[in-house]
């Protein structure tokens, strides 16, 4: 990454904006890593919890349009201390009043969406710094937020067989409350932001044929990396008997390789072109999920196979929004917001999907290989636009970048 990246935009914003998304997205997926331990406390089958992981993602889907409109309408610094104080306080009560019930824990789920819509903010936040040529370096940095996913599943099961599941909801506390104040002191709005957008402008963007191509393939990239980290857990443990803390080990891994590569992604998008590095994101992780389908017979080799196709997935989140500013420079807030809704979405789905497949099939194996088949799909998208892309918004006499 040469000097002049650094000097283009504002480093104690980017580094503010990762830091933010980083914590909200460790408790965005905190319900994951404890699932395990949760249903078993409160009784619930892989139906329910598999919903139960799965309605953070939803509603942090949904709630990124609302925040979205949020930084449009005030700014993205405003909505990002708006939602942490919300996340905040949710957490706060879990931790002292309990969750002693599957609806309440769905509650809970809701309000942790706040910190799913991070997403919506944290973007903006960098990327209104950077020129076209620098968008896939700083969108991939600041989204690399993804490895919050990493320290949940790393230390949130460990936690709870310590000191109880439901404490995990204080200790969590303790990084999201210094991140508001970083975020307070450190981060600064852009000086040039588009002017903010009406609601109309939402369902003006829905118009364009593009915005629902990007909203579907992230939602086979986005939603296939947090629907995968949010079932994970309990697959390893179903699937192989492993107890709740070496299976959020193994999910760890799994995570981690998505979050790294996903600020690469976004390099190698600048490098030799968002739609190239796509096309072969989508190859690697549609064919590795389809190999874990087959069952394999031991928990490593399965988790060798998760590990390639998360790192397809966070490559490929890096590259959609290479090309996400160079098509909708101007409306970066809004298709922020619905790109990342529909990532969520898919999330939601494909978490929520597995465990009703697993509750009435007894086996992963058919929401696996469907989602194999959404990555096909996707593929086969992509290279069909591919050339309309490149001979208009994406030309050389448009823009600088690659695409």
């Amino acid at each position: 990454m040469n000097t002049s990246f650094w000097k283009a935009g504002h480093a104690p914003t980017l580094f503010a904006a990762f830091l933010y998304f980083d914590l909200s997205f460790m408790v965005w997926y905190l319900l994951g890593p404890l699932a395990v331990q949760i249903a078993t406390d409160l009784d619930l089958n892989a139906q329910q919890r598999g919903l139960m992981v799965a309605t953070p993602i939803l509603a942090g889907a949904v709630l990124r349009l609302l925040m979205g409109f949020l930084c449009d309408r005030l700014s993205p610094k405003t909505a990002g201390l708006l939602g942490q104080v919300v996340v905040i306080v949710a957490l706060f009560c879990a931790w002292q009043i309990g969750i002693g019930s599957y609806e309440q824990a769905l509650l809970l789920g809701l309000f942790l969406g706040f910190a799913g819509a991070a997403f919506a903010v944290a973007l903006p936040l960098a990327s209104q710094w950077y020129p076209p040529q620098h968008q896939g370096k700083a969108m991939g940095i600041a989204g690399a937020g993804n490895s919050g996913t990493v320290l949940a599943a790393l230390f949130a099961p460990g936690l709870a067989a310590l000191s109880g599941w439901q404490n995990v909801f204080g200790w969590a506390l303790i990084p999201l409350l210094a991140t508001l104040v970083i975020l307070a002191l450190v981060a600064k709005n852009a000086p040039e932001r588009p002017k903010p957008k009406a609601f109309g402008d939402y369902l003006k963007a829905l118009g364009d044929r593009d915005s629902w191509w990007f909203m579907f393939f992230y939602s086979v990239t986005f939603g296939g990396f947090i629907g995968l980290a949010s079932a994970l857990p309990g697959y390893f443990s179903d699937q192989y008997g492993l107890n709740p803390v070496t299976a959020g080990y193994y999910t760890a891994a799994c995570v981690f390789a998505g979050s790294l590569l996903r600020p690469l992604g976004g390099a190698l998008a600048d490098r030799i072109g968002g739609i190239r590095t796509l096309l072969m994101m989508y190859t690697i992780a549609s064919l590795c999920i389809a190999v874990v389908g087959f069952n394999l017979p031991s928990a490593t080799a399965a988790l060798a196979f998760f590990v390639a196709a998360m790192l397809g997935l966070g490559a490929g989140n890096g590259a959609v929004f290479q090309l996400v500013p160079q098509r909708f420079r101007r409306e970066i807030g809004v298709m922020t917001g619905l790109i990342g809704m529909a990532g969520g979405i898919g999330g939601f789905f494909l978490a929520a999907g597995l465990g009703t497949i697993k509750q009435h099939t007894g086996d992963y194996q058919l929401g696996l290989w469907l989602f194999a088949s959404l990555g096909v799909l996707a593929w086969i998208g992509l290279h069909g636009v591919k050339q309309r892309w490149r001979t208009t918004w994406g030309s050389a006499a448009v823009t600088a970048a690659r695409v």
